[in-house]
């Protein structure tokens, strides 16, 4: 029976490294007359979503830098003032981008569990233009234009 497991996780061990291993020309761009979300398409859509990622938290560490050096004592009311709203607006803009990074990471889960590119209220594919501008789409595009309808009826009750 070990023997049965060893050669199970071994199988299951070369299965993880020919997915990590999938050849991507640097001008791929996914294609309409391709299988939906084959391995090139879920290739390019993780490398994208994990540059985003990496971009947010290059960001996200230049601010904490900054917001650490940046603490000096200004004499003039108006500067300090100013200072502080700037550190506001950066804060502010910081917790969307740590927002986006947990959209991020939910992208790349539903790459891991083969859901990725396909609406979560239809099941449909997400057309491949969407999910290229907007790589954390959930929804299709039809599917997201009734879900805002809907919300700004309800928002205007």
């Amino acid at each position: 029976m070990s023997e049965l497991n060893t050669t199970m996780d071994v199988n299951r061990d070369e299965g993880a490294e020919m997915k990590a291993e999938t050849f991507l020309p640097d001008d791929y761009r996914p294609a309409e007359d391709e299988p939906f979300m084959n391995d090139r398409q879920v290739e390019y859509f993780r490398r994208k979503l994990l540059s985003w990622k990496e971009d947010l938290l290059a960001d996200t560490r230049d601010t904490i830098e900054g917001l650490q050096d940046g603490t000096r004592n200004i004499p003039d009311v108006a500067d300090r003032a100013s200072e502080e709203t700037d550190r506001a607006l950066e804060l502010r803009t910081r917790d969307r981008q740590r927002k986006l990074v947990n959209k991020i990471d939910s992208a790349i889960r539903r790459i891991d569990e083969g859901e990725y590119g396909y609406c979560e209220v239809t099941g449909e594919p997400i057309s491949l233009k969407r999910l290229d501008a907007r790589p954390i789409a959930t929804m299709s595009l039809e599917a997201q234009e009734r879900h805002e309808r809907r919300e700004k009826v309800h928002r205007d009750d």
